[in-house]
């Protein structure tokens, strides 16, 4: 959904090439020495806001190649490509969405050891590695065009990006160049604190006092736990022997009078209320007699039972001994808002059942309690459907298609033109017991999983599967059947292109047969729900970036549109999707969710407005979009509407921590780091939103937009994260795009914005930055390293140290105080046993830096040179 565009590349190799007067065919051996480089030459160019770049094809087989039978495909982030100003030896080719072919002209030739460079330039810069093509194949044809053979292009390589020219993106970008000088120039402002004033609990309790003393948790402690709060005083045992290698004893009810001398962890429901809340509370004490969490309900105990686990020492953690001791403490707390959830996109690139099972259990830890999961996309289903198997036979796998009226799905994000290839992320889906599996899961850590079917958008996998379908029955001469869930009007010739270039995702609104396989979809997700024991009662309906030009030249909706003269035209048709849709849902007792074009209006101009039709109804908008419509979420809360804000510019995980091109993510809506997480304000957005995705100031942005009322603060039913996958490449990269910048949206989903109120700049500024160099020092000393260990360890992401030389001598420090730089002079990498950095020191040499965790886990590294 909300990103633009981003560069990646399937490569495949096809061989049938004539040589030397000779026409022969090319083996996969001889195929895969070609060599093909691409590089990025400036995203200063004309016109504005244009990049140019190069592939070099080098030929190491032994057939000289022609430009008659084969052709390169690839993907990158979607960006129109221009016209060459100059003849080129091949040309770029948009194909659709993020998948792209080189043509060679009529008159190519390529012997074997030459070499060929063809130039191009497109639409908007480039400055990531993420960006550069992925999964690039040959495909070669025969005499009569037809394809022969597809090979992966083995032999692949992106130079680096290293001037100004590559990094950043045109003179409008206003971001300082990613060097170790700068990074040592923006960490001045940090300090590193001691350990009696780190935070032990993220986020941050609403009432927190320590007292002298302190409990050893051991195997000692009876577990006693209240009637229905089995399922929770199991996951703490489960947790405490990952700490401590041993089984606490555990059982229903209270510790007897007899008993009130032993050690004790009490689980139990009671009358809790903090702040006015009675939902998720809990009160934690811990004392000489042992430890007590009384919960408002199940959740609360499950939320005391995270302090919990956060107060044990890291230490701990890092090296297991049979008792933790933790020190004596009074907690009552409960979250800010009731809705605190991430999104996940599985439908880019597939992520595991445990994989999402371990998310499942982070999120958990830091008491968010939605999931919504994105299982449909243009690029991939991945939910089996009962009675609709080519949902995953044919909308689960990509691979390489005759093109893009196949009733397959392309190649996406490098996944390239086999399905289910090994170390590839495009194919795949869950199973129906799988998807139960991980509802169950997600209730025991009390995360509501919200499911999710993107219509009218957003819906090439639906579409293709669908077409598939159609086309079977017909075959077999079944046209009812055949129709009874076809998307799509076959005389459509509308011409668009959506946000990530597809031409032909959107469904035809005007077919009930569109409602009909949504009702479909809907019900058999419930069915599972009831499986898992529970009830489905909110479903997200997707509904963002219909293109425009969808639905003007469909005979269907012209149609539809001379039945409906209220309507007025293609525009005002999201609206009337979402209008015939809603009571179907509102039939089934569902809650709509869903991105917030699906409660605005249209108007001619293409603009967009808050349309009162569905205020007051169940249908709660999530607002993404504070970059092009900056006052959205404020005017959408003050008209009424539940939202949920889920700010591109604050709570992206897939937005790039920084412009250095080797920090991998997209950027079209700005840099995101855990600070942005952690500083947003949703009630005054405007004051904790800074620069523009260029690094503008945004202060002007927000001249004469509407601030949000104070009787509208009632409307912000909560926040959301996401997590697209477009740069997500499997459990890893998923998990170092989340972390730290979880543990900064937790705070933000549940602990008060103080500083949300204060109407003085210079106090608010002051009192952020205190603020975040506290939060700095607690996760970089005592929540991090826990991440190693954590539900068996995460892959989570270290600062690289900033770094200067200034009158002849090293000075170094780091974004997060009370990280351990270490450093080497030798030319080697430093490991945790290089010398660490304790104060300015003469050096000369290329001197390697990197900032590391107690857990041992370390940075990429900083290099720079001292004389």
């Amino acid at each position: 959904m909300k990103r633009t565009f981003h560069f990646q590349l399937i490569i495949l190799c096809l061989a049938f090439l004539s040589g030397c007067g000779k026409s022969g065919e090319i083996s996969k051996e001889q195929a895969e020495k070609i060599g093909i480089s691409w590089k990025l030459i400036t995203n200063f160019t004309e016109p504005e806001g244009s990049f140019e770049a190069k592939f070099t094809i080098k030929n190491g087989s032994d057939i000289t190649l022609d430009g008659s039978n084969w052709k390169l495909f690839f993907n990158m982030s979607p960006r129109p490509i221009h016209s060459n100003k100059t003849p080129q030896p091949a040309v770029i080719e948009h194909i659709n969405g993020d998948w792209y072919q080189m043509v060679a002209a009529k008159d190519f030739k390529l012997a074997p050891g030459d070499s060929v460079v063809v130039n191009y330039t497109g639409t908007e810069g480039i400055i990531k590695e993420t960006d550069a093509p992925m999964g690039l194949y040959f495909v070669f044809y025969d005499k009569e065009g037809k394809e022969k053979d597809i090979v992966q292009v083995k032999d692949f390589a992106v130079e680096p990006f290293i001037t100004k020219e590559q990094i950043l993106r045109g003179t409008r970008d206003l971001k300082k160049m990613p060097t170790p000088e700068n990074r040592y120039q923006d960490n001045l402002a940090f300090t590193t604190l001691g350990a009696d004033q780190l935070l032990k609990v993220i986020p941050t309790p609403v009432k927190m006092t320590s007292s002298a003393g302190t409990f050893a948790l051991s195997s000692q402690a009876n577990i006693f736990y209240q009637e229905g709060l089995e399922t929770e005083a199991k996951l703490l045992i489960e947790k405490l022997k990952a700490v401590t290698g041993t089984d606490f004893p555990i059982q229903k009810g209270t510790p007897q009078a007899s008993a009130a001398s032993a050690p004790s962890i009490v689980l139990k429901t009671g009358a809790v209320n903090v702040n006015g809340i009675s939902k998720e509370a809990y009160k934690l004490n811990v004392d000489q007699s042992g430890v007590t969490i009384t919960g408002s309900d199940a959740a609360g105990v499950f939320y005391g039972i995270q302090s919990l686990l956060q107060l044990i020492p890291t230490e701990s953690y890092i090296k297991k001994a049979e008792s933790a001791v933790i020190g004596y403490v009074q907690i009552e707390d409960a979250p800010r808002f009731q809705f605190r959830s991430m999104h996940l996109d599985v439908g880019r690139n597939f992520q595991t059942v445990e994989s999402v099972k371990r998310m499942l259990d982070l999120l958990a830890s830091y008491k968010i309690n939605h999931f919504l999961f994105y299982t449909t996309e243009d690029e991939g289903w991945r939910l089996e459907i009962d009675g609709l198997p080519e949902l995953t036979k044919v909308g689960a796998q990509r691979q390489h298609t005759s093109g893009i009226g196949a009733t397959a799905l392309h190649p996406s994000y490098g996944s390239g033109p086999k399905a289910y290839d090994d170390g590839k992320f495009g194919s795949g889906f869950y199973k129906k017991a799988e998807f139960i599996e991980i509802l169950k899961y997600a209730n025991d850590r009390h995360i509501k999983v919200i499911p999710e079917v993107n219509f009218p958008g957003h819906a090439l996998a639906a579409i293709k599967s669908m077409e598939a379908r159609y086309e079977r029955l017909m075959k077999e001469g079944k046209e009812k059947e055949a129709n009874e869930y076809r998307l799509i009007d076959p005389d459509d010739k509308s011409v668009y292109l959506s946000a990530q270039a597809y031409k032909n995702n959107v469904v035809c609104v005007a077919r009930e047969s569109v409602y009909h396989f949504y009702e479909k979809v809907v019900d058999e997700i419930a069915k599972m729900y009831k499986e898992a024991g529970l009830t489905m009662d909110t479903f997200h309906t997707g509904g963002d970036e219909v293109a425009e030009g969808v639905w003007t030249k469909s005979p269907m909706i012209d149609k539809l549109l001379k039945e409906h003269p209220e309507l007025k035209g293609p525009k005002s048709l999201q609206t009337y999707f979402v209008r015939t849709l809603l009571p179907r849902l509102e039939k089934r007792n569902l809650k709509v969710h869903g991105w917030e074009e699906i409660a605005l209006t249209k108007t001619a101009d293409g603009k967009y407005l808050s349309n009162p039709e569905f205020a007051g109804k169940p249908v709660y908008p999530y607002i993404w979009n504070n970059v092009f419509d900056v006052d959205l979420g404020n005017r959408m809360a003050n008209d009424g509407y539940q939202v949920i804000l889920c700010n591109v510019t604050n709570f992206y995980y897939d937005m790039s921590y920084n412009n250095d091109p080797k920090e991998p993510g997209l950027y079209w809506g700005g840099f995101v780091d855990v600070r942005d997480m952690w500083t947003f304000s949703p009630f005054n957005m405007f004051k904790t939103t800074e620069e523009t995705a260029m690094g503008k100031p945004m202060k002007e942005e927000f001249v004469g937009k509407q601030l949000m009322k104070p009787e509208a603060r009632k409307n912000v039913y909560g926040v959301e994260s996401q997590l697209w996958s477009e740069t997500i490449k499997g459990r890893d990269m998923m998990e170092y795009s989340v972390l730290p910048k979880l543990l900064g949206f937790s705070e933000s989903a549940w602990s008060e914005r103080k500083w949300e109120n204060v109407a003085d700049d210079a106090a608010r500024k002051k009192m952020i930055n205190d603020g975040w160099n506290l939060f700095a020092n607690s996760i970089a000393q005592r929540h991090l390293p826990r991440l190693r260990y954590l539900n068996g360890g995460y892959n989570y992401r270290i600062p690289m140290p900033g770094a200067v030389i200034e009158n002849g001598e090293l000075k170094a420090n780091v974004e997060l105080p009370g990280l351990t730089i270490r450093y080497t002079t030798d030319g080697s990498e430093p490991t945790v046993s290089s010398t660490v950095y304790k104060a300015p020191i003469r050096l000369v040499g290329q001197i390697k830096l990197k900032s590391f965790d107690a857990a041992g886990t370390a940075s990429r590294t900083a290099v720079l040179a001292a004389k």
